[in-house]
């Protein structure tokens, strides 16, 4: 794995919050930055997934399938509320 230095500027209160978190989970503080980089990150790239998934996505058709859903088939047993 390529390592690369970063001076990253904080605010001193939200670097004391940092250290404190990090002793707490018995990590180093860099572990802790760059995990919640890394989660960060991750939320977001999810995020516009979701989005490009969603822009494709074709409602009729899919109001369509629902409304064809279990049309012909008797309720099984459990099915009941």
């Amino acid at each position: 794995m390529r390592k690369s230095n970063f001076a990253l500027r904080l605010q001193p209160s939200l670097l004391d919050e940092a250290r404190k978190v990090a002793e707490a989970e018995g990590v180093a503080l860099n572990q802790l930055i760059n995990v919640a980089v890394a989660e960060k990150l991750s939320a977001l790239r999810t995020e516009s997934y979701f989005q490009e998934r969603a822009g494709r996505g074709d409602i009729a058709k899919a109001l369509d399938i629902l409304a064809r859903a279990g049309k012909g088939k008797p309720p099984m047993p459990g099915d009941e509320l």
